[in-house]
């Protein structure tokens, strides 16, 4: 298992996605730096993470402009995408190395950005269900 770690993504909120689902699989507490500029994203990314990580039993929380990770096991769930294409695609990461299986409602908004995301991931051996 990684460390934990800190990280200043004021500058990148679109990084905050890939970033939870790395600290999901560190061991400790990892702090990511800009929690306010996710609000107005394609969903209000910030409640969206903590919510669909939760499902995944990763507790992940807001504290003025920090988000909080707790790494841990990452279990199967069911999740949804809240039609945004980074949260899928940080959601379907963070599957990769889950205990069970990860069912990601409206993960065709993947397409926005990468419409081949899936297809990749099969041809990595990942076993995806559509």
């Amino acid at each position: 298992m990684n460390k934990a770690f800190e990280f200043d993504s004021t500058e990148s909120p679109d990084l905050f996605p890939p970033l939870v689902a790395l600290a999901s699989y560190c061991k400790g507490i990892s702090g990511i730096k800009g929690a306010k500029r996710l609000i107005h994203k394609e969903s209000n990314r910030a409640d969206a993470l903590v919510e669909e990580f939760g499902k995944l039993n990763i507790k992940v929380e807001v504290s003025n402009d920090y988000m909080i990770v707790n790494g841990g096991e990452v279990s199967g769930a069911k999740v949804n995408s809240h039609e945004d294409h980074r949260i899928a695609m940080a959601l379907a990461t963070a599957a990769l190395g889950a205990s069970g299986r990860v069912a990601i409602k409206d993960s065709h908004c993947i397409g926005k950005s990468y419409p081949e995301f899936f297809d990749d991931l099969k041809m990595m051996g990942v076993e995806v269900y559509e």
